[in-house]
C-alpha cells in the first residue's frame, strides 16, 4: 500500500523532502537544509464556517529540534512568519484553521510581500476555486533561493546554530479540475519583496518553476496536452 495515494491532495503527485508532512488537511515537504518547507500542497477549502484566525504560531515537535524553526528565530527580524498554506483557505474548524499556524507551514516572507502581492495571490486563487464550472483546486507553493546570490538569514547570531535563510522568492503553482475532468494549470514566481507590478507579471511555465525549486510538479500527469499546458503559461486573470 502506498500512503500517499490515500491522501486526496496528492492525486497529480508529490514531490521528494526531508521529512514529509501528512497534515489532517495539507501535505507538506520540509527542507533540513533550509529550515523550512521545500513545499507545500493543499486542496483549497474556502467555504466553511468563518472562523476566527488562531493567530496560534508555534513551533512543530515532530521536526527534530536541530533542524525546525522557533517562534525566537522570527523575532525581531523584520520578516514576517508567511504562511504557504493560507489561513483564510483552511477554516472550516478551529483545528482545521489552527494547523496552518505551524511553523512548518511558514516561511520568512518580507512584510510588504506578504500582505500584498501574495495575499492578493492567495485572494485570487480563492476566486478562481469559486468559480461554477472549478470542481477542485489543487496549490503548491513553497521557497526559491537563487544561489548565485547573497543568501540573508534570520535566527541566532550564534555560529553554532542555524540560522533560517531568506527565501529570494516563491512560487505558486495551480492546478484546477472540472466536472469532466479537464485541468488548466498556472505558475508563478514572484520575488520576495515589495511589488507594484500585476499578477500577470509573475506568470511563468511550470517547467521553470522545476527547474529553479529542484522539484517535479504534478509528475502523475501524462500526456501531450499536460506538457503543453506544463511548458506554456495560461492567462485566468482578466475573467
Amino acid at each position: 500500500m502506498h500512503i500517499p495515494n490515500l491522501r486526496s491532495e496528492t492525486r497529480y503527485g508529490m514531490p521528494a523532502a526531508d521529512q514529509i508532512m501528512f497534515n489532517r488537511h495539507y501535505v507538506l515537504g520540509y527542507s533540513y537544509y533550509f529550515r523550512q518547507a521545500k513545499w507545500a500542497l493543499e486542496i483549497v477549502d474556502p467555504d466553511g464556517l468563518d472562523v476566527d484566525r488562531s493567530d496560534n504560531f508555534r513551533p512543530d515537535y515532530r521536526i527534530p529540534e536541530m533542524f525546525r524553526a522557533d517562534l525566537i528565530d522570527y523575532a525581531g527580524s523584520g520578516y514576517d512568519r508567511g504562511h504557504l498554506v493560507a489561513s483564510a483557505n483552511k477554516k472550516e474548524t478551529e483545528l482545521q484553521n489552527s494547523e496552518t499556524f505551524l511553523l512548518s507551514n511558514m516561511s520568512p516572507q518580507h512584510p510588504r510581500f506578504n500582505r500584498d502581492i501574495w495575499k492578493e495571490l492567495e485572494n485570487r486563487v480563492r476566486e478562481l476555486d469559486r468559480r461554477e464550472e472549478v470542481l477542485e483546486t489543487y496549490v503548491i507553493c513553497g521557497p526559491i533561493f537563487y544561489f548565485d546570490q547573497p543568501v540573508q538569514s534570520i535566527g541566532s547570531d550564534d555560529p553554532n546554530d542555524v540560522s533560517i535563510p531568506i527565501p529570494h522568492a516563491y512560487f505558486k503553482s495551480v492546478l484546477t479540475e472540472n466536472s469532466r475532468g479537464t485541468l488548466h494549470m498556472w505558475s508563478f514566481v514572484l520575488p520576495n519583496a515589495r511589488s507594484e507590478q500585476s499578477l500577470d507579471t509573475f506568470l511563468v511555465p511550470t517547467t521553470l518553476v522545476e527547474k529553479l525549486a529542484g522539484i517535479r510538479l504534478w509528475e502523475r500527469l501524462l500526456g501531450a496536452k499536460i506538457d503543453k499546458e506544463r511548458a506554456g503559461i495560461r492567462k485566468m486573470w482578466t475573467r
